[in-house]
C-alpha cells in the first residue's frame, strides 16, 4: 500500500521535490500510460494544496483528424472532454509547447471555463521527441495560487513523465 502524506508545512521547492520522488517511484517500470497518469494526478492532488482540479489532457485527433486535447486521468469535478489546440489555457500550452502560468483565468483570452469556480491555473506541456503528447493541468479556486516554483516543479515532473505516459 502506498501512503503519501506530505507535511502541510513544506515549502514549495521541497513539496515538488517529494512529489517528483513519489511520481518516479510509482511510475518507474510501469508501461501503462493511463495507470501512470492516474497515479500522478492523485499524487499531485495530495502534494499540491488549494486545488480544485489536477490532471492530464492527452493529444488526440478530432473527427476531422485535426489535433486536439482529450481528457485524461484527473482528480476533481467533471471536466471538458475535448479542447482544440490553441483554445484556452490548455490549448495554448499544447500549441506553444510552453508552460502557461495564469493568475486570473478570467483575464486569459479565450479561457474555457470547465469549472466556474476556477480562478487560477498552471498548465505544463509534456514533450516527447520535440512533440507535445499531453499537458498537466492544475486549477485553483484561489486567484494567483500558482508560482514560478510550482511551474518549475511541474516542468521537471513533465520531463520525467515524457517517456512514461
Amino acid at each position: 500500500m502506498y501512503d503519501f502524506q506530505p507535511d502541510p508545512g513544506l515549502d514549495t521547492a521541497e513539496r515538488h521535490r517529494q512529489l517528483f520522488e513519489a511520481a518516479d517511484a510509482l511510475t518507474s517500470g510501469e508501461p501503462d500510460p493511463v495507470a501512470n497518469m492516474a497515479n500522478v494526478a492523485a499524487l499531485i492532488w495530495e502534494f499540491v494544496p488549494d486545488l480544485n482540479w489536477a490532471g492530464f489532457y492527452r493529444m488526440g485527433d478530432n473527427a476531422d483528424g485535426a489535433p486536439e486535447l482529450v481528457l485524461g486521468p484527473f482528480v476533481g469535478r467533471p471536466a471538458c472532454i475535448r479542447i482544440p489546440v490553441g483554445a484556452g489555457v490548455c490549448g495554448a500550452a499544447a500549441q506553444s509547447g510552453e508552460t502557461q502560468l495564469v493568475e486570473d483565468v478570467h483575464a486569459f483570452p479565450g479561457h474555457i471555463a470547465c469549472d466556474a469556480a476556477s480562478r487560477s491555473e498552471v498548465v505544463v506541456p509534456v514533450v516527447r521527441k520535440g512533440e507535445v503528447i499531453a499537458v498537466i493541468d492544475l486549477d485553483s479556486a484561489s486567484p494567483s495560487r500558482f508560482t514560478e516554483g510550482d511551474a518549475r516543479g511541474l516542468e521537471k515532473l513533465a520531463r520525467l513523465l515524457s517517456d512514461r505516459i
